[in-house]
C-alpha cells in the first residue's frame, strides 16, 4: 500500500512539472498571440526556390547568397569567403569556401570542427578563419535537446573561434539564434529567439564580448541583417513559436519582419515592417533591404520579395 501512495505521489508531482513547463513553453513561444497582419507592395515569390531559404545575405554589388551563406567577409584584396553552417550526421562543423564572382562558383577552402562548436546555428566571420558562433543548445542532440527544449533553461552561448583560442565568450541566453556584426565591427548584435530580443554586446582586445544592451522586440527572432550603410537591424521573426513547432497545416505559423533603427540610442525604434499568418509566407528567418525592396527567407518554403516604398530607411 506505501509503494502504491509513493508512486502515485511521484506520478501527481511529474504531471504538474510537465504541465508547468507546458504552460511556460507557451508563454515562451507566445502560442497566445493574435497576429495583426502587416502586409507590403508588390510582393512575389522568388522562381525555384520552394523548398526553403532560410538565410541570406546580400553583397554590396546586390548580388543575394541564400540559405548556405550563414556569413561572407570581404578581405583585402576584395576577395570574398563563405563562412557555412554544416550538420552532418546531425553534427555540427563549418565550411569556408572562396566566392568565385565571374562565375558564380564556390571554392572549398577548409572544414573547421571543434567540441565547442556542437549545436551552431550562424556564425559571423571576423578573421581569415576567425568567427563568433551561437550554440542554440546546451546539448548537441537527441532526446537531451527535446527535453531542454521542454525545461526552457538560459544554457545557450556564443563561442569565438580562431586557430589560436576557442572560447565561450557569452552565455545565459535561452536560445541564441541569429549573430551579426555592427558596420564599424565593434558590437555584435544575438538574438535570443525564447527570450525575444536582441542582445547588444562590445567587443573587447581579448575577443570576448561585454554586454551593452537588451532590447525588447516581442516577436520570436530568428536570424539578422546588418544595413552595411545605416547599421538598421532587420529580423526574420516567428510571430507565433508554438504554430511553428506543431506545423498544423490547418493553422498555420505566420511570419514576421522587424526592423531596429538606432539600436545603439537611449531609445531604439522597434518597428514591424511586415507579418502574415501564413497565408502568404510561412516561417520567415530572414529579412534583407536592398534598393527599395525587401527579400524576405524562410525556413522550409518560398522567398519573397516586396517593395519598401511604405518603410521609411
Amino acid at each position: 500500500m506505501g509503494k502504491l501512495v509513493v508512486i502515485s505521489l511521484f506520478v501527481a508531482a511529474l504531471s504538474a512539472f510537465l504541465g508547468e513547463r507546458i504552460i511556460n513553453l507557451r508563454k515562451r513561444t507566445l502560442a497566445s498571440r493574435k497576429l495583426v497582419q502587416t502586409h507590403l507592395p508588390n510582393c512575389h515569390p522568388i522562381k525555384s526556390l520552394e523548398y526553403g531559404s532560410e538565410d541570406l545575405t546580400i553583397l554590396p554589388n546586390g548580388l543575394a547568397i541564400i540559405s548556405t551563406a550563414e556569413s561572407f567577409l570581404h578581405f583585402p584584396d576584395n576577395s570574398v569567403y563563405l563562412f557555412v553552417v554544416n550538420h552532418p550526421q546531425k553534427k555540427t562543423q563549418v565550411e569556408i569556401f572562396l566566392f568565385v564572382e565571374e562565375d558564380h562558383s564556390l571554392v572549398y577552402v577548409k572544414t573547421i570542427k571543434h567540441e565547442f562548436l556542437h549545436s551552431v546555428n550562424d556564425i559571423v566571420a571576423v578573421g581569415v578563419e576567425s568567427f563568433y558562433a551561437t550554440n542554440d543548445h546546451y546539448f548537441s542532440g537527441g532526446t537531451l535537446n527535446t527535453l531542454e527544449v521542454l525545461l526552457a533553461q538560459p544554457w545557450s552561448n556564443v563561442v569565438y573561434y580562431s586557430p589560436e583560442e576557442v572560447k565561450v565568450v557569452a552565455e545565459g541566453f535561452y536560445m541564441a539564434n541569429g549573430i551579426n556584426i555592427s558596420p564599424d565591427k565593434r558590437h555584435i548584435y544575438v538574438a535570443d529567439l525564447f527570450d525575444h530580443n536582441i542582445h547588444v554586446l562590445e567587443r573587447l582586445e581579448s575577443n570576448g564580448l561585454a554586454p551593452v544592451k537588451v532590447v525588447e522586440v516581442g516577436s520570436l527572432v530568428d536570424n539578422i541583417y546588418v544595413d552595411p550603410e545605416t547599421g538598421d537591424l532587420w529580423i526574420g521573426c516567428h510571430p507565433n513559436g508554438w504554430k511553428l513547432f506543431r506545423n498544423d497545416p490547418e493553422d498555420l505559423p505566420g511570419s514576421e519582419v522587424i526592423q531596429i533603427k538606432d539600436i545603439h540610442s537611449e531609445k531604439p525604434v522597434v518597428t514591424q515592417v511586415y507579418a502574415d499568418d501564413g497565408s502568404v509566407l510561412i516561417g520567415s528567418s530572414v529579412a534583407a533591404p536592398y534598393g527599395g525592396k525587401l527579400l524576405i527567407g524562410t525556413i522550409y518554403q518560398k522567398a519573397l520579395v516586396c517593395d519598401l516604398a511604405k518603410v521609411d530607411q
